[in-house]
C-alpha cells in the first residue's frame, strides 16, 4: 500500500498537508513526513510539540465507511503491536489514541499518539487521513514543561535508538496493515481482539472529561470503552481520558 512519499525538513503540519493531498485525489498510501512541525495538533484541538527527534507523519488511507470509527484504535493497535515485535518496550494503547510505555514500576508516559481526520475527496468518495506522532529520539527537556514528566522517547529504551527512518518504514507498515485488516470481512473483530489484548488501564480507575469517574472494564464490542461504577458500567464513546498511574 505504501504511496508517494513527500519530505519537509519542517512544515506546519503533515496532517493539513496530506489532507491537502488527499482532497486533490491522493491515492491510499500517500504520506507526508517532517523532521519538524510549526503547528502540529493533537487530538480535541490540543496541541501537538513537535521538536527535533520525533516522527511526525500523516497518511492517505481509505476504508468502508461503516469501519471508519475504527481506524484510531486499529492504528494504534498496529502501532504497537509493530514497535513491539522490533524493540524491547513494553507498550500499550491508551483509549483512544495514544500510545504509551507500560514499565514493570512506575507511571506510564506517552510515546505518541494518533490523530484521524475524516474528510470528503473527490465526487462522492470519503478517506481518512491518519497523523502519526513518536518521540524516538526526542530531547524529552525540549517539550513545554507540562508534558516533559508525562513523555517517553524510545532512545530511552533502544541501544543505540533507531533511526527516524526506520521508525518511519515501521509506522508506515502499520498503517497499512490497519487499513487492510479494516477491510478484510472478519477486521473489526481482528482488531477488538488485537486491542483489547493490548489495552492498558483495564482494572485502573480513570476520570473522563474531568467529571466522570469508574474504573476501567475493557473494550466494548463497538470499540467504545467500559467504565465501571459500582453496579453501573457505563459505554464512553468519546472524550478526554485520564488513567489512575500515567504520568
Amino acid at each position: 500500500m505504501p504511496g508517494r512519499r513527500e519530505f519537509h525538513e519542517e512544515v506546519a503540519s503533515t496532517q493539513d498537508r496530506a489532507i491537502e493531498l488527499a482532497r486533490a485525489g491522493a491515492e491510499e498510501g500517500t504520506y507526508v513526513v517532517a523532521r519538524r512541525q510549526r503547528s502540529g495538533r493533537g487530538r480535541l484541538d490540543h496541541s501537538w510539540a513537535s521538536p527535533d527527534g520525533g516522527l511526525y507523519l500523516s497518511v492517505v488511507l481509505r476504508t468502508p465507511v461503516e469501519r471508519a470509527p475504527w481506524v484510531p484504535l486499529a492504528l494504534g493497535t498496529e502501532l504497537t503491536r509493530a514497535l513491539s515485535r522490533e524493540y524491547p518496550v513494553p507498550l500499550g494503547v491508551k483509549w483512544p489514541n495514544d500510545l504509551v510505555v507500560v514499565p514493570p514500576a512506575g507511571s506510564a508516559r506517552k510515546l505518541g499518539g494518533v490523530l484521524v481526520d475524516r474528510i470528503a475527496t473527490s465526487g462522492s468518495a470519503w478517506a481518512e487521513v491518519a497523523g502519526v506522532g513518536l518521540n524516538v529520539t526526542t530531547d524529552i527537556a525540549q517539550l513545554p514543561e507540562g508534558v516533559r514528566s508525562r513523555a517517553a522517547s524510545l532512545a530511552e529504551f533502544v541501544r543505540p535508538p533507531p533511526s527516524l527512518d526506520e521508525v518511519e518504514r515501521r509506522v508506515v507498515e502499520a498503517a497499512a496493515a490497519a487499513a487492510t485488516t479494516l477491510r478484510s470481512p472478519d477486521g473489526v473483530a481482528t482488531i477488538r481482539d488485537r486491542c483489547r489484548a493490548v489495552l492498558f488501564g483495564v482494572g485502573r480507575r480513570a476520570t473522563i472529561d474531568g467529571a466522570t469517574t469508574g474504573t476501567i472494564a475493557g473494550l466494548g464490542d463497538e470499540g467504545e470503552l467500559l467504565l465501571d461504577q459500582g453496579p453501573h458500567r457505563l459505554r464512553i464513546r468519546a472524550g478526554d481520558v485520564r488513567v489512575e498511574g500515567v504520568a
